[in-house]
């Protein structure tokens, strides 16, 4: 029985992704600022490439794994539930910080596109690459981008944002477990927070609410950011 005729049945690409990502985080407690997810993608393009195995095929079985992608980000709800009080303390300086972390992820992407002179398509497609794939995607498909490319960038954003992000800030001296977890997670959204929950449930609650807020303020101020550059 060949590969390509086994890669049919959803089993092969569940099986696939679950081993690949097993051995990612091995290879993750060993180089702390690798994420396993960069690691594990690789991995699957490689046996894909090797097996002459199309996407089409695996994505069979890897949309069993995607549909949980909801209630993971559900989940997210939890922590940021065990520390309400402390965001209640804290919400204005909150809602300040993620409203100037979004404004900026904007506003710099579309003042880079359009220092190079390229096109609103690829300046609609950059945008919104630091809000997380789901609303990314629709917002660059109403729009008018690629949205192809603009979930390969939110997922290299993310990544980026993962492994060096917090890393950053700290070599900056800010320690604050606010500032870390609002920077991260309005600009890496859910890879990042995904980083800062197994540091601990107050960071990564932080940055899930910082990723939530900065979903809907993109939402509201890509379009007319994107009117102001190309009119």
């Amino acid at each position: 029985m060949s590969l390509s005729s086994v890669a049919q049945s959803p089993i092969f690409g569940i099986s696939l992704t679950v081993l690949a990502y097993v051995f990612s985080l091995g290879i993750n407690r060993i180089i702390k600022w690798l994420h396993p997810l960069f690691i594990c993608s690789g991995l699957i393009v490689v046996v894909l490439l090797i097996g002459g195995v199309s996407y089409s095929d695996y994505q069979i079985g890897g949309s069993f794994i995607e549909f949980f992608l909801g209630p993971a980000t559900v989940a997210m709800g939890v922590p940021l539930y065990k520390n309400v009080q402390k965001f209640k303390e804290k919400i204005a300086p909150l809602l300040a910080g993620i409203f100037a972390g979004s404004v900026m992820g904007l506003a710099s992407s579309s003042a880079l596109i359009w220092l190079f002179g390229e096109s609103r398509e690829i300046m609609v497609t950059m945008m919104p690459k630091s809000v997380t794939t789901p609303i990314s995607v629709e917002i660059i498909r109403n729009l008018g981008g690629i949205p192809e490319l603009g979930s390969v960038l939110t997922v290299l954003t993310g990544l980026l944002g993962s492994m060096i992000g917090p890393e950053v800030l700290r070599l900056f001296g800010i320690r604050d477990a606010f500032s870390i977890g609002i920077a991260v997670g309005t600009s890496s959204h859910g890879i990042g927070t995904g980083r800062l929950i197994r540091e601990s449930d107050l960071l990564g609650s932080i940055s899930g609410f910082s990723m939530c807020m900065a979903g809907m303020i993109t939402s509201v101020l890509v379009i007319p950011i994107s009117w102001l550059v190309y009119p």
